[in-house]
């Protein structure tokens, strides 16, 4: 028998407030047994579910493991704006003049994502490639 993930936990300062930072992102709402105040907190979306958990201690170093995102009805930059606006911060930029590369923002809480291309960016014989 094999494992599955059953969701992604990240650790936070304010659960709610993370997740439903999150939650707006990937376009979802927290779970419905979740308030404010909860020590954890579950948003689940459409391919991935992430739980977060409130740790007594801040974040110090850069992530080991990170959440890339495709925008699925806009485009990269239309979704970095939107990020951006939901309360993201730029961390790094590693767009390219024809269009391959990401950018790396950082959520309400300093912890980093990537922002690939969407779908449609992306040239037919190379889907796979970001």
């Amino acid at each position: 028998m094999t494992s599955r993930v059953r969701h992604v936990t990240i650790d936070s300062a304010d659960a709610y407030r993370l997740g439903t930072f999150w939650a707006d992102v990937l376009g979802t709402t927290v779970d419905a047994d979740d308030k404010p105040g909860d020590d954890e907190v579950l948003v689940a979306a459409d391919g991935i579910t992430l739980l977060f958990v409130e740790v007594p201690e801040p974040k110090s170093v850069k992530n080991r493991i990170h959440v890339d995102l495709e925008p699925q009805d806009r485009t990269r930059e239309e979704e970095i704006e939107r990020l951006l606006t939901l309360g993201a911060t730029l961390v790094a930029d590693h767009r390219v003049p024809d269009g391959r590369g990401w950018a790396t923002l950082a959520d309400i809480e300093g912890n980093e994502f990537c922002v690939e291309r969407s779908k449609g960016e992306r040239p037919a014989s190379a889907a796979a490639a970001v």
